[in-house]
């Protein structure tokens, strides 16, 4: 019989750990290859772990709730095949590398125990707080001090110190002059401390015909990502009324056939998507991150796209380079990542990496909305419902009443570094493409 380690696979570049959030096999199951065997979740993405061979789950290293890195061992299951990898000459190494007397070698064990113990135990805090295996041997090998960490904000789960946090401070750092704290007595702490106001949350009354309803790990995540983008961003908002008549009259002429030939429904998402990355190629300025003082300008149009799930949360897949698609691409990749997200099959990478975010606030009727800033982006744009009304229409003869197809688009965008000129200047690009739009356009 041979044993196979199930590792945590990779699953993409920024992501170094995920959560286990429920194991969908017990030790003495069998399992077949490809089958599920635990489910995971990154800071947004729930995901399974499939096995990469038949045989019986024999050993769990991790229980629910538990953080692991990528890479590592979360269980063995025992196959059929010969177990050829654990023979002894894998192990066999060279005498002369080690020591032959009996004190040298204690003397040995010990010391490699002690390394053991000093690289894969968490890393003790004075706040009790938690700290992975990878954050600690980045913070040693910076020379991070305990005290740095604990000062630390933490963007994980239960505000835990992630790869990308420590990885920002040491950047952060490298720029600033370490300055000694004065020293200041405990008396002089004491009356600070109990000068300093504190915030207290609004009790709750419950009734006894309330329903208390335990909020979700991803419903969690987004409470704390709206609450953190609104402390850091200046969130300040433009809008403006498009008339998207020829786009309406276009699409309907069109979308059957396209219907036919590439089996995709067109709806107007891929178009408003397009005019957007336009614009952005237009105004490069808002395609921006903001890192502490410095101004990030991404080479790269990546396109988040809002949608709702069936549990009433939502997740923003990314359509990568959207700048570079063409319309039928850009209708197959909405789709596609549209379709997978309701079936909770987006992948960590599908949700990474965005530069700026589109939601459609008029699939619920709405006008218009103020939506909050995905960080570290410095923008994103809602598309309210498409309405009929009346509307002046200027010709070379004069101005006449008519019937139009309208809509709003409500630009927030991150006052800190984006000004109302600019932000103005984007939407307002948004909607002349949209209104120039080539009512005989193939595609």
């Amino acid at each position: 019989m041979a044993k196979f380690e199930l590792k945590l696979p990779k699953m993409g570049e920024s992501v170094a750990e995920a959560t286990i959030t429920s194991w969908l096999k017990d030790v003495g199951d069998t399992i077949e290859l490809d089958e599920a065997v635990l489910e995971i979740a990154t800071d947004k993405v729930d995901s399974e772990v499939p096995s990469e061979v038949d045989g019986i789950l024999i050993e769990k290293f991790f229980n629910e709730n538990d953080v692991v890195q990528v890479g590592q061992t979360i269980g063995v299951i025992q196959t059929d095949g010969d177990d050829n990898d654990n023979s002894d000459e894998d192990f066999e190494l060279p005498s002369n590398e080690y020591p032959q007397d009996e004190e040298s070698v204690v003397e040995y064990v010990n010391k490699s125990i002690a390394e053991a113990q000093e690289t894969v135990a968490p890393l003790a805090s004075s706040e009790d707080r938690f700290y992975s295996p990878l954050v600690k041997n980045i913070a040693k090998e910076e020379g991070v001090s305990q005290q740095e960490l604990d000062n630390i904000v933490g963007s994980g789960v239960d505000n835990r110190v992630t790869k990308n946090d420590i990885l920002n401070y040491i950047q952060n750092k490298g720029g600033q002059t370490e300055v000694t704290p004065p020293k200041i007595e405990a008396p002089v702490l004491e009356t600070i401390q109990q000068e300093k106001p504190k915030s207290t949350p609004t009790p709750v009354i419950v009734s006894g015909e309330d329903e208390i309803i335990e909020m979700t790990r991803m419903g969690k995540l987004i409470a704390h990502h709206m609450v953190e983008s609104v402390q850091t961003s200046a969130h300040v908002q433009s809008f403006i009324e498009a008339d998207v008549t020829k786009i309406w009259n276009w699409r309907n002429k069109v979308k059957d056939a396209f219907q036919k030939r590439e089996g995709e429904n067109l709806t107007f998402t891929p178009i408003f998507m397009e005019a957007v990355a336009k614009a952005l190629r237009e105004f490069p300025m808002m395609n921006i991150s903001l890192q502490g003082d410095t101004i990030v300008k991404k080479k790269n149009i990546n396109l988040g796209m809002a949608a709702s799930l069936a549990d009433g949360n939502l997740i923003v897949p990314v359509i990568k380079n959207a700048d570079q698609l063409n319309l039928v691409g850009m209708t197959k990749q909405v789709n596609d990542l549209a379709n997978r997200a309701r079936a909770n099959q987006l992948k960590p990478d599908d949700i990474q990496g965005g530069t700026y975010t589109v939601t459609n606030v008029g699939t619920f009727g709405s006008l218009m909305g103020t939506p909050i800033i995905s960080q570290p982006q410095v923008g994103i744009l809602a598309l309210g419902a498409i309405r009929k009304v009346p509307a002046v229409i200027e010709t070379p003869e004069g101005d006449f009443i008519g019937i139009r197809y309208r809509m709003f688009l409500s630009h927030s965008y991150d006052h800190r570094v984006v000004n109302g000129a600019l932000g103005g200047m984007f939407v307002k690009a948004v909607k002349d493409y949209l209104e120039a739009w080539d009512s005989n356009r193939e595609i």
